[in-house]
């Protein structure tokens, strides 16, 4: 399952800003619209994608093309936001989809322009191949761009471990779940030993610990062939009882998914672990900072994850067939998934590049305001070993209501107590016939 694949500081739709703005760099496939012709291209983008400042370079270098941004702040609600434009015709120029939802993407891909006409197998191999393989659909049209990919590893406040009397330095964390060997039995064990010690909670909430569990299985919420594959998951079922018991323990804090206290329950010792991959680096560094922390909070990273190698998330640029402009669309979505300018996105909110030239570039594995904020810890460096092995889940056109309506209030449920896991699993699967079928 992959909850809403991330969020602004902020809760709320981000209004529409015509950005006045611009960028420098080569576009691909002709002018990148340098004639004369005033023209306005709209994207929609959501969470905490590291492109806003992009636009400004863009527009610098195309006096003639002026961009309208719209941020969304969470994959769920662009999810709602996509499915009623695309029904009522209203959709921008280039538009941002999420991994999650490439199912519901691909029974309509032919509302997707072919990126082929515009270049894209030119560029094709600039990306991992499983990312230009998602984005390809059964008659081989290429209708988007990647921008990032979602390696997992594991945020932890070394401060807190230190007063719990577990290691603090990155190294130690990782051979404390296991090294190589990481399990889930492993991090809900070291959960308990910090409960033990603490009295507190280890994770925010079961959500995003069910979400990566989820992900890193061979087939999620549906097998290879399309199918569900929930109901008599027996290896799903299993892990959401021992959710349900690490609750009983005490080892969930129960917090609001993408709130957090408005940030405050990552400087007040609320939690002590989360899990992140390369783009929730940004979200813990963000709600760190808007509560009043910074780097002297104690979050760091480290180059571990129970289970194993494991995405989350990770988004596409497409353009529509209802752009007005799509040559131009089309470059602009090129350029801002070419190699600096997601470079520069890594640096902005931590999202791992799916560029393959961008994740050995110097701005992704040196030095970046995140590094100083997870105490030096050498994030691009971290994520690039979290990304090997790495193989993408298939995706069913209902993954996304699965995540956000079926297991979501039964974790809801699950983490206030006012149900057990088998009840929540229940209610879940009530949902599921309910929902989807």
């Amino acid at each position: 399952m992959k909850f809403s694949r991330r969020t602004a500081t902020v809760a709320a739709i981000a209004g529409t800003a015509s950005l006045a703005l611009v960028l420098s760099g080569c576009s691909t496939g002709g002018d990148g619209g340098s004639g004369d012709e005033q023209i306005t291209l709209t994207i929609t983008t959501f969470g905490t994608m590291g492109l806003d400042d992009l636009y400004a370079q863009y527009e610098a270098d195309h006096p003639n093309i002026k961009i309208e941004a719209t941020n969304i702040d969470t994959g769920g609600n662009a999810l709602t936001d996509w499915k009623t434009k695309q029904a009522s015709g209203g959709l921008p120029d280039v538009q941002a989809v999420e991994e999650g939802w490439l199912g519901s993407v691909m029974e309509v891909s032919d509302t997707f322009t072919d990126l082929r006409d515009y270049g894209a197998d030119d560029i094709k191999d600039r990306w991992v191949d499983w990312k230009v393989g998602q984005a390809t659909d059964p008659d081989g049209r290429i209708i988007g761009y990647g921008t990032d990919i979602g390696p997992e590893g594991l945020c932890y406040n070394g401060k807190l471990f230190e007063a719990a009397g577990l290691p603090s330095d990155r190294d130690s964390v990782a051979e404390l779940f296991g090294g190589d060997d990481a399990s889930w039995d492993k991090f809900f064990e070291v959960g308990k030993q910090y409960h033990d010690a603490t009295g507190k909670a280890f994770y925010d909430q079961s959500g995003f610990i069910w979400n990566a569990f989820v992900n890193e299985q061979a087939e999620g919420y549906y097998k290879k062939d399309g199918s569900l594959n929930v109901e008599d998951n027996a290896t799903l079922k299993n892990f959401w009882m021992q959710l349900a018991d690490a609750q009983q323990a005490g080892l969930s804090a129960n917090q609001a998914q993408w709130d957090w206290g408005k940030g405050q329950a990552f400087v007040d010792g609320t939690f002590a672990v989360f899990v992140c991959p390369g783009w929730m680096l940004g979200v813990v560094k963000g709600n760190t900072e808007s509560a009043g922390g910074d780097a002297s909070t104690g979050w760091d990273f480290a180059d571990v994850f129970p289970g194993g190698a494991a995405n989350w998330g990770g988004s596409f640029l497409t353009v529509p067939t209802t752009s007005k402009h799509p040559k131009e669309a089309a470059e602009l979505a090129a350029w801002l998934t070419d190699t600096q300018q997601e470079v520069a996105a890594f640096q902005a909110a931590g999202t791992f590049p799916s560029v393959k030239a961008a994740q050995t570039d110097a701005g992704v594995t040196g030095e970046s305001d995140l590094t100083k904020f997870f105490n030096n810890a050498p994030v691009g460096e971290i994520l690039g070993s979290r990304a090997e092995g790495v193989v993408a889940q298939f995706k069913g056109p209902d993954d996304a209501v699965i995540q956000e309506q079926v297991f979501g209030p039964s974790r809801t449920a699950l983490d206030a107590g006012t149900a057990d896991g088998e009840t929540t699993w229940n209610q879940a699967i009530d949902a599921l016939h309910q929902l989807v079928g």
